[in-house]
């Protein structure tokens, strides 16, 4: 990208955005629905700028509809148990009477609640702004510059999928509170989503330059991807959670203690070392099971396309299905991912670097930023390169400088005081109260410390940095082992910091300042010369005048 048509984007820093209608605030507008005023007709809708003014639209009817079937859902989960405690203390049917009450009450309360809103919800998409009126007592009006929307995603769960309708969320990449940054349609067809989100970033992709790079699909589905589920972090968390749950039930119902006495009946005749190993054994099962299925739910029917004009979208989603589009324009690099499990596997997980992606709140399972899954790390360094417009992959690890001996005496210190510290407490418990505690202490110590000088030399061997064409790249970690490749053009500044202990051993810790992603990606323990010389050369003319003659 161009110097000039980089400082046209909204994003870069200290250029104002476009001018607005005077009286109203850039990113959201908010008034009573009767008021007068600049910018208003009589009746309080908003007046576009120039131009004709676009129609306001409805949301789809069979939003309500949706939203019955799901209070349904809920009030039969909250209906049964309080049947089954209210059948203890009163005959069955008096007790099923009130619950058939109740749950009525509750789904005639929600879809009255919803269909008022469906009302109340107007949206309209006008030459120079996006906006949203919706309320009943309090009325909200929303807009945003078309100028500054960054992203259209369209989400659709199994209710909405049946119906054909989508939720559209259309945001400008900012991270303001109270949802001011983002306006969500709930819910309208999936012909008039996929209308909105071409319609709004059109404008925003007219000045993308021709490349030799194809558009079209960059990467789709392999099912032999779900063999890298089961050695994912994600598997022993499921089945801790899955353990969790049952406990949590049992007590609900009241049959914690008989759920304990068939687990230790179960194993009365053997030894606990035995019973341990079988019963995590049976949770990691149940994890592994767990982490198949949310794979299945989360990827499938994958596709990673390049649209005409420069916008690279995601698609993906089983039951739930989620379509995520980032601009190429604000796209500053790549993350590639290596979770320990998974890269004794050699395989890797590619994450964007772009301004403008929040994480949503409401959808954990979105992951704005995943372009690409757990894959085989060749085919990651290649849809890399595709993404990247580039003819070889910058993702390579040969390109990386490695970084002096005193970076590896760092890190198998914190490695193996990480096993020592909580070691020498249990030694200083197993003194004071049992000699049980000092038993523990000798197998943490066993296991620990030849696992501590492994990962401490493992994350001294991911130590790298190193500059590649028009990108730095800088590598760390273990347990999850991230190689950053970021757009020179894309830093706005250095921070170099430098603890007593590394002053001591001439490291130096530099951090690349960036709108983008994280806001900040380190190169770590770097010596401090050769440090300053890759952070001078990565942008030059952004840190030589901090820095001392010679």
């Amino acid at each position: 990208m161009s110097e000039p048509e980089r400082a046209r984007t909204p994003e870069a820093p200290g250029i104002p955005p476009a001018v607005d209608v005077p009286g109203t605030d850039e990113d959201a507008v908010r008034a009573p629905e009767a008021t007068d005023g600049p910018g208003t007709t009589h009746d309080g809708e908003s007046r576009a700028p120039d131009g004709p003014q676009a129609p306001w639209r409805r949301l789809d009817g069979r939003t309500v509809l949706v939203t019955a079937l799901v209070m349904a859902g809920v009030a039969g989960g909250a209906g049964l148990p309080t049947l089954i405690g209210l059948a203890g203390g009163m005959p069955l049917w008096q007790a099923l009477v009130w619950v058939l009450a109740g749950a009525v009450l509750l789904v005639a309360a929600g879809t009255g609640a919803d269909f008022a809103r469906w009302r109340r919800t107007r949206y309209r998409i006008g030459p120079e702004r996006a906006e949203l009126r919706t309320g009943l007592l309090l009325v909200k009006r929303r807009s945003l510059s078309r100028e500054r929307i960054r992203s259209v995603d369209l989400t659709a769960n199994v209710l909405l999928r049946v119906l054909g309708l989508v939720q559209v969320r259309i945001g400008t990449g900012e991270h303001a509170g109270g949802g001011e940054s983002t306006l969500e349609l709930d819910a309208v067809t999936r012909t008039e989503g996929e209308r909105l989100r071409l319609e709004l970033l059109t404008r925003a992709a007219t000045g993308s330059t021709e490349s030799p790079h194809r558009d079209g699909t960059l990467a789709v589905l392999d099912p032999s991807w779900i063999r890298y589920a089961p050695v994912s972090f994600v598997a022993p968390l499921l089945g801790g959670a899955a353990a969790g749950a049952v406990m949590q039930v049992s007590e609900w119902f009241g049959a914690q203690n008989e759920v304990i006495a068939w687990v230790w009946a179960r194993f009365r005749d053997t030894s606990i070392v035995w019973m341990v190993f079988v019963l995590a054994a049976a949770v990691l099962a149940t994890g592994i099971v767990g982490a198949l299925g949310l794979w299945v739910e989360m990827w499938w029917n994958y596709r990673l396309e390049r649209e005409p004009g420069g916008t690279l979208r995601v698609r993906r989603g089983l039951l739930t299905a989620r379509s995520i589009s980032i601009e190429e324009r604000r796209l500053r690099g790549v993350d590639l991912v290596e979770p320990l499990g998974v890269r004794l596997f050699g395989a890797a997980r590619l994450d964007a670097v772009a301004t403008g992606l929040v994480k949503d709140e409401k959808d954990k399972h979105a992951d704005t930023n995943v372009l690409l899954p757990v894959v085989p790390r060749a085919l990651a360094d290649e849809v890399a390169a595709h993404v990247l417009r580039e003819t070889s992959a910058p993702t390579d690890a040969s390109l990386l400088t490695a970084h002096p001996r005193a970076a590896r005496g760092r890190r198998l210190r914190w490695a193996l005081g990480a096993v020592l510290l909580p070691t020498a407490v249990l030694v200083l418990l197993g003194v004071l109260l049992t000699p049980v505690l000092l038993w523990i202490a000798v197998a943490c110590a066993a296991l620990g410390i030849p696992a501590a000088v492994l990962l401490g030399l493992d994350a001294y061997r991911a130590l790298g940095h190193g500059i590649s064409g028009a990108y730095l790249l800088t590598r760390s970690g273990t347990v999850r082992r991230s190689t950053v490749v970021l757009q020179r053009a894309g830093v706005i500044g250095w921070t170099a910091r430098q603890s007593l202990f590394q002053r001591r051993a001439g490291l130096i810790t530099l951090t690349a300042t960036t709108a983008a992603g994280a806001g900040g990606y380190s190169v770590h323990d770097a010596a401090e010369g050769e440090g300053l010389r890759f952070a001078a050369e990565s942008v030059p003319g952004l840190l030589e005048p901090f820095l001392e003659p010679g």
